[in-house]
């Protein structure tokens, strides 16, 4: 998966980033998706969680001073998405919620 993300706004590293079987084949079939796609990793580098819960967005800011995994969770139109980065920063997976 090619992702452009700008690296002056970020708080963390993506490190290398995947996406399921699902968002891939998705990213392939209609581009407006993988524009979503895109825009929600620079979202997440970012440290917007996008659209979780006020615990989850806690848990993330404990996890972005503590060096834990983070969890956003972004949605459009069709679709909902979510984005893990592992805790040491190596991994970044782009899934949606029912491949997790």
């Amino acid at each position: 998966m090619k992702a452009v993300i700008e690296k002056g706004m970020n708080k963390f590293s993506l490190g290398k980033i995947f996406s399921s079987a699902g968002v891939h084949e998705m990213m392939i079939r209609d581009p407006s998706f993988m524009q979503f796609v895109n825009s929600s990793l620079a979202r997440h580098a970012e440290g917007d969680g996008g659209d979780l819960c006020e615990e989850d967005k806690r848990e993330n800011e404990l996890s972005l001073g503590e060096g834990f995994r983070l969890l956003s969770a972004y949605k459009n139109d069709e679709h909902k998405i979510w984005i893990i980065t592992e805790a040491d920063r190596s991994v970044t997976t782009v899934l949606f919620p029912e491949e997790y």
